[in-house]
C-alpha cells in the first residue's frame, strides 16, 4: 500500500504519459511527494507496451494520413508539421535525461530506422506532390524521392522481391526516422522518477475519484485485498482506455459529453533472420477507404532488447473492452445521459468505419497475407505469426451534428486544474512530452514563471517552433541525435 495518505500529486496509470509527467514533476519540484499507481503487476504493459503499438516515433516522415490532399489537389502539411514538432520535443526531453545521467543507455528504447512511404499506381502522383510539399521544410530536410526499382530495392529489398516488372511504384525515404520501444522507455522513466523520490506502485487500482474541498480523495485497492484512501490536490488520469471511466466518476463538468469508441488491432510478426536482415525500414502505405487513421498499413523493422524482427499491420478489430486487460462491460458502462447523443450521432455518421471493422474482424489468414503481399509480394504465411495489439479508445465528443469521432488525443482538465485526464490514441506515445508540457501549463499556471527556466533546460525549444527557424531546427536535431546515439 502507499507509504502515506496524502501526496502532492497522484498519477493514475503506469504508462508513458504518467511516466513522462512523473519525471517532469520530480525535476520541477524535487520536494513534492508524487505517487504513481498501476493496476497491473508491471509497468508499461497496456498501450505503451512495445507490441501493443507501432513504436514509430511518429514524426510524419512517412505517415500519409497526416498529409491529406485538398480539394484543389494541393497537399495540406499542417498536421505533419505539428506532429513532427511534437516529436522533436520528446527527443529533446529524452536527450536532457541522458545528459543528466537519468537515462544510461538510450539504445535500450530508441534506434535509428529509416522511415519510408510506398505507393503504387494512381497514388504515385499524390506521393510526388507530398514529397515536393515537404522536402524544403526544415523539419523534413533530407527526404529522398524514388520511382525507379533500382533505388527502391536498395532502400528496402523486400518491397521488390517477387513484384511484377514494370509496376508503377514510388517511395520516399527519410534517414531521420526512429523505432521506439515505449514500454522500455516507460520503465526507464519511472525508475528515474523513483530515484528522485517518486513512489511507484504496481498491483494498485484506483476504484473511485471523489472531490474533497479543493482537492481529491482516491479509493485505492491493492491486489492483496487491502484498501486505502489517498488525499491529493492534483490528479492525473493517464490510464489509457481506462481514463474515461475515472473521468466520468470525477464528475467535473469539463468531462460532460465525452464518450469512447474502442478499436482493437492485430499484427503479423516475422522473426525469420533471413527475412529480417533484408528489411531495415518502417514503410507506410495508403489506408483503405473507410479505414481509421490508426489502420494505415505498414511493414516495420522493430528493435526490442537488441533483437530485430518485422511487423506488418495493423489489422483492425473490435471489442467492447477499453483496455486489452479490460472488461466486456467497459463500453456499456461508459454510456451516460450526457454522452448518449454524441455516441448515437457518431454511430449514424460512421457507417463506413463500422463496415470496415466488421470486414476486418471476419477476415481470414489468407486475406491478411494478401494485404502483406502488397508490400512484400513473396511473403509466405509460414514465416509470420499473428499477435494481438493494444486496445485503443477513440474520443467521441459533442460536435456540430451532435457528435464527432476524433482521432488523436484529448486533454480534459477541470477549470481549477486540480484534475486532468488524457483520452484518445495515436500518435499519443510519441507526443507525450508535448501533452505533458501543455498539462503543466494548464494545471499549474501559478508555477509557470518559476518553472520556465527548468522547462527550457529540459526542452530547449520550449515556447518556440523549430519549423520557423531552420538553423535552430538543424542544431536541435543534431544535438538530440548525438545524445540519443542515433546514426542519422
Amino acid at each position: 500500500m502507499p507509504a502515506s495518505t496524502r501526496y502532492d500529486a497522484v498519477l493514475i496509470g503506469g504508462g508513458i504519459m504518467s511516466a513522462t509527467l512523473a519525471t517532469m514533476l520530480t525535476e520541477l519540484e524535487p520536494d513534492w511527494s508524487v505517487l504513481v499507481l498501476e493496476r497491473l503487476d508491471s509497468l508499461g504493459e497496456e498501450s505503451s507496451s512495445a507490441w501493443n503499438n507501432a513504436g514509430t516515433g511518429h514524426s510524419a516522415l512517412c505517415e500519409l494520413n497526416y498529409t491529406p490532399e485538398k480539394a484543389d489537389g494541393s497537399i495540406d502539411i499542417s498536421k505533419a508539421v505539428q506532429v513532427n514538432e511534437q516529436f522533436q520535443l520528446s527527443r529533446q526531453f529524452w536527450s536532457f535525461l541522458v545528459r543528466s545521467g537519468l537515462i544510461e543507455d538510450p539504445r535500450s528504447f530508441i534506434n535509428s530506422v529509416p522511415h519510408m512511404s510506398f505507393v503504387r499506381g494512381k497514388n504515385v502522383e499524390y506521393l510526388r506532390k507530398r514529397y515536393h510539399a515537404l522536402a524544403d521544410h526544415p523539419l523534413f530536410s533530407g527526404m529522398q524521392w524514388a520511382e525507379d526499382a533500382a533505388t527502391i530495392v536498395d532502400w528496402a529489398p523486400l518491397l521488390l522481391q517477387g513484384r511484377a516488372p514494370g509496376e508503377k511504384i514510388a517511395a520516399t525515404r527519410s534517414d531521420a526516422g526512429t523505432d521506439v520501444d515505449f514500454g522500455s522507455l516507460t520503465r526507464t522513466l519511472l525508475a528515474a522518477a523513483a530515484r528522485r523520490g517518486a513512489e511507484v506502485l504496481t498491483g494498485h487500482e484506483v476504484k473511485d475519484v471523489t472531490r474533497r474541498g479543493s482537492g481529491w480523495s482516491l479509493s485505492v485497492k491493492a491486489d492483496d485485498g487491502h484498501s486505502a484512501e489517498i488525499a491529493t490536490p492534483f490528479v492525473f488520469v493517464g490510464s489509457g482506455g481506462g481514463a474515461l471511466h475515472l473521468l466520468q466518476r470525477s464528475g467535473i463538468p469539463e468531462g460532460q459529453g465525452f464518450g469512447g469508441f474502442p478499436v482493437s488491432g492485430e499484427w503479423l510478426r516475422c522473426t525469420n533472420p533471413e527475412i529480417v536482415r533484408r528489411h531495415h525500414a518502417k514503410v507506410y502505405g495508403q489506408a483503405e477507404v473507410g479505414a481509421p487513421p490508426m489502420s494505415v498499413p505498414h511493414l516495420d523493422t522493430r528493435i526490442m532488447h537488441g533483437e530485430q524482427s518485422l511487423m506488418f499491420g495493423p489489422y483492425a478489430g473490435w471489442s467492447p473492452r477499453f483496455l486489452k486487460t479490460g472488461h466486456l462491460t467497459d463500453l456499456p458502462r461508459s454510456i451516460r445521459p450526457h454522452n448518449l447523443l454524441p455516441m448515437l450521432a457518431v454511430a449514424r455518421d460512421n457507417v463506413p468505419l463500422t463496415t470496415y471493422l466488421v470486414k476486418q474482424v471476419l477476415q481470414s489468414m489468407d486475406a491478411r497475407m494478401e494485404a502483406l503481399r502488397v508490400f512484400f509480394p513473396d511473403a509466405q504465411a509460414a514465416d509470420w505469426e499473428l499477435l494481438k495489439a493494444g486496445q485503443r479508445v477513440q474520443v467521441i465528443k459533442k460536435g456540430p451534428r451532435g457528435g464527432v469521432l476524433q482521432f488523436g488525443t484529448e486533454l480534459v482538465a477541470a477549470g481549477d486544474g486540480s484534475i486532468a485526464a488524457l483520452l484518445g490514441a495515436s500518435p499519443g506515445a510519441s507526443t507525450a512530452v508535448e501533452v505533458m508540457l501543455r498539462l503543466v501549463a494548464k494545471c499549474f499556471p501559478a508555477h509557470q514563471d518559476a518553472w520556465r527556466p527548468k522547462l527550457q533546460e529540459m526542452v530547449p525549444s520550449y515556447g518556440r517552433q523549430l519549423g520557423e527557424d531552420p538553423q535552430l531546427a538543424k542544431e536541435t536535431f543534431a544535438g538530440t541525435a548525438e545524445a540519443l546515439q542515433l546514426t542519422h
